[in-house]
């Protein structure tokens, strides 16, 4: 299908669904979220499009004034320097028109389940497990996204053998669903008094977040053990059997929920986590079967993958899938993202145009 079969395709559909909300029934509300949502969906498409067709009357306009021989000769300089700089800008509205038109991802808008664990190296490993956390956790912030503890352990020194949250907010899974892999960290630890540089890693799992509607899980299916929480070092953090591991028997997935002192809300968090690693299961079941689409994605979203380098005495932060450098460490550890996020989500949809073209 050509460019302009699609716009027309998509014009003609954006008319369809303005009419049906205009004459829809306000009492059948689900079909009106539906619509809505559809229609908010290719408002900004619709809006390109417009922006191309009008550039192009505009260029055919100057193009008859520019061959009309009753045009002075100073009015076709200034029609052929404006049909130049028209021409220069079509390209671009194009281009943003078929960014637009790539098949979305259905859990781009979910929320989000970000898991964050320490890997290799030890106590410093888990030091920058916990600083990975924070530039999340400030990422969020700055975005206005809530970030909400699942689930908390940590060592005695302020490391986390794993953190886990929900992040919930406008285009979540969206915005961080690249950040799934092997980040690793090359620094001096506070512990080294040799002052030699050390290499370590901590792993980053980004799920999109499921409602009980995109996973049914049967009763039969769990195994709930609970059990007393406990903190650092083993001190006890709670004189009741509040917290919850679940286990999907079917998968084998097993989900551990401590960080609240009641066994109810310990179990509603163990469910949301475990629904979205089912979620996520199926999802990753359905790319395998879709490979030849998968290798056209920035990263496998595989967890064994190493993505990221942050080297702290040179103050760079290294992309290896999209060999990107960036020499400003503290602010991406404060939080700063964007420059990364943007540069990832730009060249997905490059390769994700090149291979429709």
């Amino acid at each position: 299908m050509s460019l302009e079969e699609s716009l027309e395709k998509v014009a003609a559909r954006y008319e369809e669904l303005g009419n049906a909300l205009a004459s829809l029934d306000p009492s059948v509300a689900k079909d009106i979220v539906s619509l809505s949502k559809e229609y908010a969906s290719l408002t900004p498409v619709v809006k390109a499009i417009g922006e191309m067709r009008k550039l192009t009357t505009e260029m055919e306009d100057l193009e008859t004034l520019i061959t009309d021989p009753g045009a002075g000769d100073e009015m076709r300089a200034m029609a052929r320097e404006e049909l130049a700089e028209l021409k220069n800008g079509l390209p671009q509205v194009e281009q943003r028109i078929k960014v637009l038109l790539l098949p979305k991802d259905a859990a781009d808008e979910k929320n989000a389940i970000l898991e964050v664990r320490a890997g290799t190296g030890g106590d410093e490993a888990a030091l920058f497990a916990a600083d990975l956390f924070r530039m999340y956790q400030r990422y969020a912030e700055a975005r206005g996204w809530k970030f909400e503890l699942m689930n908390l352990s940590e060592i005695g020194i302020g490391g986390y053998k794993e953190a886990i949250v929900s992040v919930s907010g406008r285009n979540v899974f969206e915005r961080l669903k690249f950040e799934s892999g092997v980040h690793r960290v090359q620094r001096v630890p506070s512990t080294e008094s040799s002052g030699r540089i050390h290499t370590s890693a901590a792993t980053v799992a980004v799920l999109p977040e499921a409602e009980e509607v995109d996973i049914q899980i049967a009763g039969q299916d769990l195994r709930i053990d609970v059990f007393r929480a406990s903190g650092p070092g083993g001190q006890s953090v709670n004189t009741t059997d509040s917290a919850v591991r679940i286990t999907h028997i079917p998968s084998g997935i097993v989900v551990s929920c401590q960080d609240e002192k009641s066994q109810h809300k310990n179990k509603a968090k163990g469910m949301k986590v475990l629904r979205a690693r089912l979620y996520e299961h199926e999802r990753s079941k359905a790319d395998a079967e879709r490979a030849d689409a998968r290798k056209g994605q920035v990263g496998s979203g595989d967890r064994s993958e190493r993505i990221r380098t942050y080297n702290f005495p040179q103050g760079r932060v290294t992309d290896h899938r999209i060999n990107l450098t960036l020499h400003k460490l503290p602010q991406i550890m404060n939080g700063g993202l964007d420059d990364l996020i943007d540069s990832l989500t730009a060249e997905d949809q490059a390769r994700r145009l090149a291979n429709m073209s």
